[in-house]
C-alpha cells in the first residue's frame, strides 16, 4: 500500500503571474523531482486535490494527464495515477549536506583578477518598487510592444521557424537579422557594411570584451573618457592596467596629444555617457585624423543614438571613417529591451572575421531563436514604430524634467544635452551627493551619484545622474522637488563658512 502523502505537499501560490494549470504542474514535477513523493506512490483523487487546492475537478485532471504524457505519472485502469517508478532512476540520490566542498582551493590566490573589488553600478533590485525611480537603463514597461513581439514569437515557434533556428551554427549569425542590421538598423547613423563586417553579440557588453580580447594585453594603453561608462572601463582593466582618463567638456571628449601611445580608444560620441554631450563634427574630424596618424583604434559606442529632441542627429563617427579606423558598436537595449542581450558591432572584415571565431569559444553564437525573432521584428517595421514612440514619450519626459530642475535646483549645472535617457548635474559648493542620495533613497526616491563614473574616486563627489527612460512623467516635477525640499532642509549639507 502506498505512503499518504502530506497535505502540505500541495500549496499554490497566491502570487504567481501563471495559469492555475501550469502552476499545479510545476508544483506536482518539484515535489516529484525533489524526491518529496517516492516513485510508485498513489497520487489523491483528482477530487480530493482539486478540493484542496480549492480548483476545478477537470484541471488537476487534465494536469495528470498532462504528467502522464511527460512520464511523471502512470494511470492504472480503476486505481488512479502513481509517480512513474522511473522517473528518478538517472539521477544520483545524495543530500546538499553530502555535496558541500571544504574549501581545500584558497581561491585568493588562483584568481588572476577579482572583478568584485571594482567599482561598479549598482541599483537596488526592487528598484520599481520605488516612487521616484530616476534611474537609468531601464525601461517603462508600458511601452513595450507586447502584441507585437508575441506575434514574432509565435511565428518563431512554428516547427519550420523551429527547424531553422534550432540546429548549431557553430558561429554563424540568422543571415535575415544580419540583413535587418545592414539595411535597416546601421544606415539610420549613416553606415553602410558588408555582411562580413558585421557581428552579432550578446549586447553591447560581449562586444567590448571581444574588443578587448582581441586588442589589448598587459603592456597597451587605451584612452577613456573621463567620465565614463564604469563597464567598459573595468572591462579594459581585466586586460591592462594602463587606461588614460581623458576630460570631457561641452564638445565631448578633448582631443589632445595623450593619445599619442595609445592602442585604441573608447568613445560615446553621440550622448556621452554620463554627460549626455555630443561630440562636436570638427573634434571627430581631428579624432579621426589622430587615429589615422597614430595608429590606434577607436571603438565607437553609438548607444541612445535615436534619442535626439534638440536639431537633427550628428551621424555616427563611423559614417566619418574613410580609413577603417573605427569599430562601432549598436544595442537594441535602449529601444527595445536591456534584458535581450541584443547587440552588434561592425569593423574592418579582417577584425570580424576574428572577432567571430573568439565569441565562439565563449559563448558559439547569441540564441538563434532571439536572433530571428528581432529579425522579424525589424522586418515588419515594429522596431521603427517603437523608436518614434519612444522618441515622444522621453522627449516629454526630457521637457519636464528640464522644467523641473531649472524651477526646483536652480543653482544645478546641468550639462548640455540634445537627447539620451539621463540628465547629469553639477551640485552647488557644499552638498554632499553620497549623502543626498542616502536620504533620498529613504524617501522612496533613487538617483545615481556621479563617484562611480570618474576613472579615480572624487573625494567629495558634486555630480548625479537623474534617468527618466522608466519614471511616469507624472512623477517627475514631484519627484525633483521632493529632491530640492531635501537638498534644503538642514539635514541635508553641510553649513556655508562664514
Amino acid at each position: 500500500m502506498s505512503p499518504e502523502i502530506p497535505d502540505r505537499l500541495f500549496e499554490l501560490s497566491s502570487n504567481s503571474g501563471t495559469n492555475l494549470q501550469n502552476q499545479i504542474q510545476e508544483m506536482l514535477v518539484r515535489t516529484i523531482l525533489d524526491g518529496q513523493i517516492a516513485p510508485g506512490t498513489a497520487m489523491p483523487s483528482g477530487r480530493k486535490l482539486a478540493d484542496q487546492l480549492k480548483v476545478a475537478r477537470n484541471t488537476v485532471v487534465l494536469v495528470y494527464q498532462r504528467l502522464v504524457d511527460e512520464g511523471f505519472l502512470v494511470a492504472r485502469e480503476r486505481s488512479g495515477y502513481f509517480v512513474s517508478e522511473d522517473i528518478l532512476r538517472d539521477r544520483v540520490m545524495n543530500s546538499p549536506s553530502d555535496a558541500r566542498g571544504f574549501g581545500a582551493i584558497d581561491w585568493t590566490q588562483k584568481l588572476r583578477f577579482t572583478p568584485t573589488r571594482q567599482r561598479n553600478l549598482n541599483k537596488p533590485a526592487d528598484w520599481s518598487s520605488y516612487q521616484y525611480p530616476f534611474i537609468y537603463g531601464q525601461i517603462d514597461p508600458h511601452l513595450f510592444p507586447v502584441n507585437e513581439w508575441r506575434e514574432c514569437c509565435r511565428d518563431a515557434a512554428t516547427v519550420g521557424a523551429i527547424q531553422q533556428w534550432s540546429t548549431d551554427r557553430i558561429d554563424q549569425d540568422d543571415p535575415e537579422l544580419i540583413e535587418q542590421i545592414q539595411t535597416r538598423i546601421l544606415p539610420r547613423r549613416g553606415v553602410w557594411a558588408q555582411a562580413d563586417e558585421i557581428l552579432v553579440t550578446l549586447g553591447a557588453q560581449q562586444a567590448l570584451f571581444l574588443i578587448a580580447d582581441l586588442l589589448l594585453d598587459q603592456h597597451k594603453t587605451v584612452a577613456i573618457e573621463d567620465p565614463g561608462y564604469p563597464d567598459a572601463r573595468n572591462i579594459f582593466l581585466s586586460r591592462t592596467a594602463k587606461l588614460k582618463p581623458i576630460p570631457v567638456d561641452n564638445e565631448g571628449l578633448i582631443p589632445s596629444t595623450d593619445l599619442n601611445g595609445c592602442e585604441c580608444l573608447y568613445l560615446t560620441p553621440s550622448h556621452q555617457f554620463p554627460t549626455t554631450v555630443t561630440l562636436s563634427r570638427s573634434r571627430r574630424e581631428q579624432l579621426l585624423l589622430s587615429a589615422k596618424e597614430q595608429q590606434f583604434v577607436i571603438i565607437e559606442d553609438d548607444y541612445e543614438s535615436e534619442h535626439n529632441f534638440h536639431g537633427n542627429p550628428i551621424p555616427a563617427l563611423k559614417s566619418l571613417d574613410k580609413d577603417g579606423v573605427v569599430i562601432y558598436i549598436g544595442s537594441l537595449s535602449k529601444t527595445l529591451a536591456p534584458g535581450l542581450r541584443v547587440g552588434f558591432m561592425t569593423g574592418p572584415k579582417d577584425f570580424i572575421r576574428e572577432a567571430r571565431v573568439l565569441r565562439r569559444l565563449m559563448s558559439r553564437h547569441p540564441p538563434a531563436n532571439n536572433q530571428l525573432i528581432v529579425a522579424q521584428f525589424l522586418k515588419r517595421g515594429y522596431h521603427d514604430a517603437l523608436i518614434r514612440r519612444l522618441s515622444h514619450s522621453l522627449s516629454d519626459r526630457w521637457h519636464t524634467l528640464r522644467t523641473a530642475i531649472t524651477t526646483y535646483l536652480p543653482d544645478w549645472r546641468i550639462s548640455p544635452s540634445t537627447g539620451g535617457s539621463s540628465f547629469w548635474l553639477q551640485s552647488p559648493s557644499g552638498v554632499d551627493v553620497d549623502d543626498l542620495q542616502k536620504k533620498c533613497q529613504s524617501k522612496s526616491l533613487l538617483f545615481e551619484s556621479g563617484e562611480v563614473f570618474f576613472h579615480r574616486p572624487p573625494s567629495s563627489c558634486a555630480y548625479l545622474r537623474l534617468g527618466f527612460s522608466s519614471i511616469p512623467v507624472d512623477k517627475i516635477e514631484p519627484g525633483v522637488r521632493q529632491i530640492a525640499s531635501i537638498v534644503n532642509s538642514d539635514s541635508s549639507h553641510q553649513p556655508k563658512a562664514s
